[in-house]
C-alpha cells in the first residue's frame, strides 16, 4: 500500500524518513482560516483531517498522513511569521510565557474507511528575551517559516526555560510516537 504524506514541509519529511517505510508527499489544497470561536486544538485536528482527506480523494487507495501545527499563546493563534517584523512581535509576546504547540495529526484511507485523529500537545516555556537576544537569534535562524518564530532542532532551543511533552518530535511538526501507534491499528509495524 501506498504511504503519502500530505505535507509539503521539509520539517516532517526528514521526521517521516526516520520510520523508514516508503512514502511520498503531495501538498494539499486546504484553506487553513480559522474559523469563528475555534479552539486551537479543534483546529489542529480539523486542519489534519482536511489535509489527509484532500490528498486522499485523488489517492483513495493511499494511507494518507496529514498534519498541521498551531501555535497558541493563549487563545491567540500565531502562525508562520513570514518575515522579520512579525517575528519579533511574537517572540516579544512569547517571552517569559507559556506557549503550547498542538500538533494535529490524521491517517486516512478513503478506500477502507480507516481514520484516525490525534492532538498532541507540547509546552514552551519561553525565558525573558531581550530585544538584543530577539534580533540576534533572527539574524543568525530565521526561522521565518516556523510558527512561534523559532527552530527547536537548533538555536531556538536557546530561547527556553523548560519544555513538557509526551513527544518530542511533536514540535517539530510530526508526533513520532503516536504516529507509529496509529499506523499499527492500520498493521504497519515499525
Amino acid at each position: 500500500m501506498d504511504v503519502i504524506l500530505a505535507s509539503s514541509s521539509p520539517y516532517r519529511q526528514r521526521l517521516l524518513a526516520r520510520l523508514q517505510i516508503p512514502f511520498s508527499c503531495i501538498a494539499p489544497e486546504v484553506d487553513e482560516t480559522r474559523l469563528p470561536n475555534e479552539a486551537p486544538a479543534a483546529m489542529a485536528g480539523r486542519l489534519a483531517l482536511a489535509k489527509a482527506r484532500a490528498v486522499a480523494r485523488a489517492h483513495p487507495d493511499a494511507l494518507v498522513i496529514g498534519s498541521d501545527q498551531v501555535a497558541a499563546l493563549g487563545d491567540t493563534v500565531m502562525g508562520k511569521p513570514g518575515g522579520h517584523e512579525i517575528a519579533v512581535t511574537q517572540l516579544r509576546a512569547s517571552a517569559g510565557r507559556e506557549v503550547r504547540f498542538l500538533t494535529g495529526l490524521a491517517l486516512h484511507c478513503a478506500s477502507s474507511g480507516f481514520e484516525r485523529f490525534h492532538v498532541e500537545p507540547y509546552s514552551v516555556y519561553f525565558r525573558e528575551l531581550s530585544d538584543k537576544s530577539i534580533n540576534n537569534y533572527l539574524q543568525i535562524e530565521q526561522p521565518y517559516d516556523c510558527a512561534g518564530s523559532f527552530k527547536a532542532e537548533a538555536l531556538g532551543i536557546s530561547l527556553f526555560t523548560a519544555v513538557n511533552s509526551n513527544d518530542p518530535t511533536s514540535l517539530i511538526g510530526l508526533p513520532l510516537i503516536q504516529l507509529c501507534n496509529l499506523l499499527r491499528e492500520f498493521d504497519i509495524e515499525i
